[in-house]
């Protein structure tokens, strides 16, 4: 049996979203919860609201990775959508009031590439498993 594509990404994208939420609380110490500038974790700006986002799309990545295939199809969909919002309205945010997830030009280019990806396989991975469900 060959492992799905969108279990796959899903749990490895969990796992890494987790992590990256968990870290971020490392160099956010002081900053406001809604703080428009955050602390840089790498080249990424982050702030207490933006790693507890981080640890709700992890945690939902990884448990729908680990659950089956329909879930991750739904999730990695799913996540994909809102991170390519997020992505296209984070351009205008930067600098605004309206920034209260601290992002960056580099949180906007890692929304839009993860975007491109989970919607990719969300999308065209594992028609077979939706195919028998339907």
């Amino acid at each position: 049996m060959r492992t799905s594509p969108n279990k796959l990404l899903a749990t490895v994208f969990g796992a890494v979203y987790l992590l990256v939420g968990v870290l971020g609380f490392f160099v956010t110490s002081g900053i406001g919860f809604f703080a428009t500038e955050g602390r840089n974790l790498i080249i990424f700006e982050v702030n207490p609201l933006h790693n507890v986002i981080h640890l709700a799309i992890g945690a939902a990545l990884l448990i729908a990775g680990l659950t089956s295939v329909t879930a991750a199809k739904t999730v990695n969909s799913t996540v994909g959508s809102v991170y390519l919002l997020v992505g296209i309205v984070g351009l205008f945010l930067p600098g605004s009031a309206l920034n209260i997830i601290a992002l960056n030009g580099a949180d906007n280019v890692l929304h839009l590439a993860s975007a491109l990806v989970l919607l990719a396989v969300g999308l065209s991975q594992d028609r077979s498993a939706t195919a028998r469900i339907a």
